[in-house]
């Protein structure tokens, strides 16, 4: 098993394997091995397309060895969050309902991915139809945090499995969606990389949704520039997805200078700091004070209606997931987890004037954040106010009082749901 080869950053493998000073083969067969030693505990996959994704990186090195590269993720293994559609390879969206469905054709991204020369390890956990942010799912098991197995710590949601892939070394990289935080949240509490694309910059045709205009895709990686280089492939229009831009795809890795110098940083104490404890906190507030040191310019900035996305994005999210899952709740309400079946139904309570108020709330919102980048470039905040809970743990305590965990982990990534705005963690 060769830890070495599994924890390469995106970007250097690609490099090694287009100088071939490293095989697809090879780079295949370590991930491999570790997910034979390690997922029993993890539990980090859904699905496993061993034999597969070997025979595709026979082919790859093949085409290598013939001059003929597919492109920039030529020969490089990624995974996949399960309700990415996969030609051939079962998408369940972590549910007992859709546990026997086989997509004839893959998701827009995943085609993308496969003509840049990626090859797919395999599915991945997550919470039942992405509605949750704590990774746990009753049908299948909980993934594990990886750096806190013994403790049985959460890995975030609703990208559980594709957060303890990528910082196990049990994937180079995956795909993750985010409707509240479910790429943000895993990356956070369990150490990597993940983006939230500007909503319409990465197709959702063949994604299976929660909240459609909520709904965003991206990559989760161990470094900045292994997004970017993901992101690059990934986005872009699709006329399969209405709501996909025009706009040209910018050289994302190209714009990763590493200079800070005369960058423009709002620091998000109210409401964000506020919320955190005292050890998050103060990591932000040392980021801060890094970034200055580096030359960026940092000033406080203020989101006033952010205070009032919980109840607004819990309309719009509630109501647009109860429209998809309607017909299953009559037909076969006894096959979800009991805690997802109640989320769902409780949208049945939500009326027109709370989903109308709730979009006004947002345009609020996406309007603030449009008024604070217009005079800075980036924003500055925690990803989640608390470190990983214990897979048990339903109360926590935050710095401005009491919370439940799942409310906690959703406070600060939804505003940029509901924005739209791009958001890393």
């Amino acid at each position: 098993m060769s830890a070495g080869l599994a924890f390469i950053p995106v970007t250097d493998l690609a490099r090694m394997i287009a100088s071939k000073a490293v095989s697809p083969v090879e780079v295949v067969r370590a991930h491999l091995e570790r997910i034979t030693a390690l997922d029993r505990t993890l539990r980090a996959y859904l699905t496993v397309c061993d034999e597969a994704a070997l025979a595709v990186a026979r082919a790859a090195e093949s085409a290598l060895v013939a001059g003929r590269p597919a492109g920039p993720l030529h020969g490089v293994p990624i995974a996949l969050k399960d309700l990415y559609d996969t030609a051939g390879v079962r998408t369940t969206g972590g549910s007992k309902i859709l546990a026997d469905r086989v997509p004839e054709a893959d998701a827009t991204v995943v085609r993308r991915l496969r003509e840049a020369g990626a090859i797919v390890l395999g599915k991945l956990h997550m919470v039942e139809f992405a509605y949750g942010p704590e990774g746990l799912n009753a049908h299948h098991g909980s993934p594990r945090n990886p750096w806190d197995a013994a403790a049985e710590r959460m890995p975030g949601g609703s990208s559980s499995g594709s957060g303890v892939a990528v910082a196990a070394g049990l994937a180079p990289a995956a795909l993750g969606s985010d409707t509240g935080g479910s790429i943000r949240i895993p990356a956070s509490l369990c150490g990597i990389t993940g983006l939230k694309p500007t909503y319409g910059r990465v197709s959702r045709a063949g994604v299976l949704p929660l909240a459609w205009s909520m709904d965003h895709v991206g990559p989760m990686t161990r470094t900045a520039a292994d997004s970017a280089l993901l992101l690059r492939v990934m986005a872009g229009y699709d006329p399969a997805d209405a709501s996909t831009s025009v706009l040209p795809v910018p050289d994302y890795l190209g714009a990763l200078s590493g200079d800070v110098k005369g960058l423009r940083v709002g620091l998000l104490r109210r409401f964000f700091l506020e919320s955190a404890t005292p050890e998050v906190r103060a990591a932000v507030e040392t980021a801060a004070r890094a970034l200055e040191k580096a030359g960026a310019i940092v000033d406080e900035v203020a989101l006033p209606a952010v205070a009032h996305v919980g109840a607004a994005s819990y309309a719009v999210v509630a109501s647009e997931a109860l429209a998809y899952h309607t017909g299953w709740l009559k037909s076969r309400p006894g096959d979800y987890d009991p805690e997802v079946r109640t989320r769902l139904q409780l949208g049945a309570f939500i009326t027109g004037a709370h989903y109308v108020r709730g979009q006004q709330v947002r345009a609020l919102v996406r309007g603030e954040v449009d008024a604070a980048l217009a005079r800075r470039d980036v924003l500055l905040a925690p990803a989640t106010p608390l470190t990983a809970p214990r897979l048990d743990e339903r109360q926590t305590t935050l710095g401005d009082g009491p919370s439940d965990v799942r409310g906690a982990l959703i406070r600060l990534t939804r505003p940029f749901n509901f924005s739209g705005h791009p958001a890393c963690a």
